[in-house]
């Protein structure tokens, strides 16, 4: 394990500390390595950083042969948003699905069952539970991503979560502080605004995260969003008020406040990642992710460098920098403490149960499914299907978050169960998708699949054209259930995951 050189200074360390960087490539290049020696205390994984569970132990391991305690975080929220499982897609069902149910002793055994394979791959840290209450239905970036509408079922599954995740060893990150949930914008491109009241904050956003407060989470994560009724002119992440005031000293809250990633465009276009970075932290912020799109050394570099002149200027004060930083140690020791309960990395790839494997079995291993299963809302009695089918998937825009590496849909699934069964495509930009979808089909059952239809006039007017052709079609909604069942057969599975795809294709099939 590399020694931290006498030649950098602790104000230089601490700034280094906070950060949360991401990076390219299946193995750590030189350069996150040398980063880490000189004090860098976590580091950001994503998809792109992962092909199989060996590999990824194998990436962790190298991480902490230069830090013992190095946070290695990822952002896998199970369901639509898996990092784990980006090329297949996940083997749990998301926060919708869980809702659905409303089985705590589930959402906590699917958490458990999660924070095990990633504990078992050498990730510590995990950017998730969401906690934001879905209460606008056009959300364009929460969605299936949320436990649902109601703010009491939202924070009992978000304290199962956080606590089913940190039995296993690994940190749970609620977010978005102080709540993503009623926004029309999606903070990648641009910063939402919400103009509630504190009365309505206090009745909605806030419950599900006094809850994860009051389960231990032992980190919360800032949204970039602007809520005058708190502060007027910054949004959350940068905001003393929403961050010290509320989270703080109101809320009682002192574990990690981590920021949203700093190159989305609400804080990037704005404010830029280094101006942004310095407010943050003195806002009240201790860690700072960054790498989703901004991946290299330079951009380390960069906020590094813009955080100790801040200090050396006084617009940062000194112990500020010096408290996040220790904050970030402390959940460095408390992670480093939980491992010594988990197995060391690799042991789920060598037995087979880790993402990926597709050996899944036993009760445990299997536990996505039977949620998946149980998420699953069947209207009507069409008969199931006796032959090959036509998929035809209506595909929109798949959001930064989710992002539109991982297949989806039930395809494949059905395909497994009813060989012949072939699928097609369509989007916004497809010419006349549902008679483009009835010539393909032919004289096959068609099964249409959408995603949040009651957001997409294309969709909803294809559907429409497909189901007066077609009485007959199976309707299968995969993603915010809102526009209400039609066709002979609807199946609403709360989310897209692999395993949501299964449990559709399996009640298609009369299986």
């Amino acid at each position: 394990m590399t020694t931290l050189t006498s030649t950098t200074d602790t104000v230089t360390r601490d700034a280094l500390a906070v950060l949360q960087p991401g990076f390219t490539g299946t193995s750590a290049p030189e350069w996150l390595l040398r980063r880490v020696g000189e004090g860098l205390s976590s580091v950001g994984l994503f998809g792109r950083n992962i092909e199989t569970p060996e590999q990824l132990a194998a990436l962790t391991a190298q991480l902490r042969a230069e830090r013992d305690d190095v946070l290695v975080a990822i952002d896998e929220e199970g369901g639509d948003v898996t990092r784990l499982e980006v090329r297949h897609g996940s083997s749990f069902p998301g926060n919708l699905a869980l809702g659905a149910v409303d089985d705590t002793a589930l959402t906590r055994a699917v958490a458990h069952e999660l924070g095990r394979r990633l504990a078992e791959c050498g990730v510590n840290l995990n950017w998730a539970p969401s906690a934001d209450v879905n209460s606008n239905p056009g959300n364009p970036v929460i969605g299936v991503r949320s436990f649902g509408a109601d703010p009491h079922l939202v924070a009992r599954h978000t304290a199962a979560y956080v606590e089913g995740l940190q039995a296993a060893g690994v940190a749970a990150c609620t977010k978005h502080f102080p709540g993503h949930g009623d926004t029309a914008v999606d903070s990648h491109h641009a910063l939402p605004r919400i103009d509630v009241d504190l009365e309505t904050l206090h009745a909605r956003e806030l419950v599900p995260f006094r809850a994860a407060i009051a389960a231990g989470s032992k980190s919360v994560m800032s949204a970039h969003i602007l809520l005058p009724a708190l502060d007027p002119h910054r949004p959350a992440t940068l905001s003393p008020q929403i961050l010290t005031g509320l989270l703080r000293e109101e809320l009682g809250y002192q574990g990690l406040i981590v920021t949203d990633a700093v190159e989305m465009q609400a804080i990037a276009s704005t404010y830029g990642i280094e101006r942004g970075s310095v407010l943050a932290v003195a806002a009240g912020a201790d860690a700072l992710c960054v790498g989703g799109g901004l991946d290299d050394d330079s951009t380390v570099l960069r906020l590094r460098d813009a955080l100790v002149a801040a200090v050396r200027s006084g617009e940062l004060p000194e112990e500020r920098l010096a408290d996040a930083a220790a904050r970030v140690r402390a959940l460095a020791s408390w992670t480093r403490e939980a491992r010594g309960a988990v197995r060391e990395p690799g042991a789920a790839a060598q037995e087979g149960t880790a993402p990926g494997t597709g050996q899944n079995t036993g009760i445990a291993s299997d536990i996505g499914l039977v949620a998946a299963r149980r998420a699953v809302k069947v209207t009507g009695e069409g008969a199931p299907l006796t032959g090959p089918a036509y998929v035809a998937a209506f595909t929109p825009v798949a959001n930064i978050a989710v992002g539109d590496e991982t297949p989806w849909g039930l395809a494949a699934e059905l395909t497994r169960l009813v060989p012949g069964t072939e699928t097609d495509t369509y989007n916004g930009n497809s010419e006349a998708p549902a008679e483009a979808a009835l010539r393909a089909a032919g004289d096959r059952r068609i099964v249409a699949v959408v995603r949040d239809a009651h957001r997409h006039a294309w969709m909803s007017e294809a559907l429409d054209a497909l189901l007066a052709a077609r009485p007959d079609t199976i309707v299968v909604e995969m993603g915010v259930p809102q526009a209400g069942p039609r066709g002979a057969l609807h199946i609403a599975t709360h989310g897209a995951a692999r395993v949501c795809g299964q449990a559709a294709a399996e009640i298609i099939t009369g299986g």
